[in-house]
């Protein structure tokens, strides 16, 4: 047995399910050949109603949908589909500042061996731009969401909670192999110092978090999973490496297989992100 978790920002529900050109039948095509358990979504940007019409094939099939959409409209938001039904579902992460601002949702779902049970959640932490109170706002929910990390961190190395697995867009390129032009960025939101040094400290030793596709490829470039949608990024390759899995280290330890489901083509895309896939055992 293994369970199989995507992660991706859909930049639109609404936007990412619609058919573009006979090569790009969008997301749900793709839904259907991934072979995932489990998909993190977000930048949702739709209402619970929304993306239940947006995604009312899926459901159709025997897909569960859980989203926690922004209080602003047509902003943020995050979502979770999976085979299972999700039991404990949290919206929010305690910081009354963010409880309704789409950002991060959680459930429980069977994990890969008999009767475990994993903890996932999706998160799509602020973007952020340099110098503005976007920035600022990043800046608050890094502050608090680290703790909310160690303490979860810490009650699954106790047997207190179960293992657990947090997907999505954390908008921060961690090192320099994370992005193709990393030296023409380091004072730009997502690869500035202090990010990095903040995502460092999330993962460093003794914290019980692991970046699950770094650890299984430790001196690889990339893989990257968003380009920009401005010039040639796709085409060239320029992209960053923002969407990822995080799990407590004893399920980190289990993945096998990982991948990112980029499309062939520009304008096969139906995001500007593509799905970071993880297989664990």
């Amino acid at each position: 047995m293994s369970l199989k978790v995507a992660s991706v920002n859909v930049n639109g529900i609404r936007a990412a399910v619609k058919q573009r050109n006979e090569r790009n039948p969008g997301m749900l095509s793709w839904l259907q050949s991934a072979d995932v358990d489990v998909v993190c979504m977000q930048e949702v940007r739709a209402t619970e109603e929304q993306a239940t019409k947006a995604l009312e094939p899926a459901l159709e099939d025997g897909w569960h949908l859980i989203i926690a959409p922004a209080a602003t409209k047509g902003r943020a938001g995050v979502g979770i589909l999976s085979r299972a039904e999700p039991e404990d579902v949290t919206i929010g992460y305690g910081d009354p500042e963010f409880a309704d601002s789409g950002r991060f949702i959680e459930a429980v779902y069977p994990g890969a061996k008999k009767g475990e049970k994993v903890r996932i959640a999706s998160l799509y932490l602020p973007s952020g731009s340099t110098g503005t109170p976007k920035q600022d706002e990043k800046e608050r929910f890094m502050a608090t969401f680290w703790p909310f990390l160690e303490g979860r961190a810490k009650d699954s190395a106790a047997g207190k909670s179960p293992e657990m697995l947090v997907c999505g867009d954390w908008n921060i390129a961690h090192q320099e192999a994370d992005l193709k032009n990393h030296k023409n960025n380091h004072k730009t939101s997502g690869f500035l110092p202090e990010e990095r040094e903040w995502l460092t400290g999330v993962l460093g030793e003794g914290t019980g978090w692991v970046d699950v596709v770094r650890s299984r490829r430790p001196d690889e470039i990339g893989p990257y999973s968003w380009w920009s949608q401005r010039g040639k990024a796709f085409d060239n390759n320029a992209g960053w490496r923002i969407d990822y899995h995080m799990a407590t280290a004893g399920l980190a330890s289990r993945a096998v297989a990982d991948r990112v489901d980029a499309a062939k083509a520009y304008d096969e895309r139906w995001s500007d992100h593509a799905p970071v896939v993880v297989d664990y055992k």
